[in-house]
């Protein structure tokens, strides 16, 4: 390979590494799910954070496109959802929904809301926090009256 083609092969590398000047945008969107144990749709100390559990987000690129995200909670009852993608294309709006619990204890949604939809104007390399989604009891226990 002579100096001219190395030359021009480096370039063409560079500019693929470095996408061609596009900027980069990355968004996150996190929340919690929690066994709202006495049913009362208020966060207390009986209650506990759902490991497991299944969320969709769903989000509107500014270019149009529909991104679909499945997430699961870790054992802090915390989802996250990460994208990195050209500035153009990044999220203009959300909705998270919450789709199950695997916990035969607290399975029930107890939201009166299918789902929290939101605009995504958060800068790059910030997140997004979604209010916790609640999850009843199949029974409440009797010190909660």
């Amino acid at each position: 390979m002579d100096s001219a083609a190395a030359t021009t092969a480096a370039v063409v590398v560079l500019a693929v590494l470095c996408g061609g000047g596009a900027e980069a945008w990355t968004g996150e969107i996190r929340g919690r799910v929690v066994c709202d144990v006495c049913a009362d749709a208020a966060i207390g100390p009986e209650d506990h954070v759902l490991e497991g559990a299944e969320v969709a987000v769903l989000c509107i690129t500014k270019s149009g496109e529909v991104l679909n995200y499945q997430a699961f909670t870790d054992s802090k009852g915390v989802y996250t959802v990460a994208e990195t993608m050209p500035e153009s294309d990044r999220w203009e709006s959300c909705l998270a929904r919450p789709i199950s619990s695997f916990h035969d204890r607290c399975a029930k949604r107890g939201d009166s809301h299918s789902g929290v939809k939101f605009t995504y104007n958060r800068p790059s390399g910030h997140s997004h926090t979604v209010k916790p989604f609640l999850y009843k009891p199949t029974s409440v226990p009797v010190y909660c009256s």
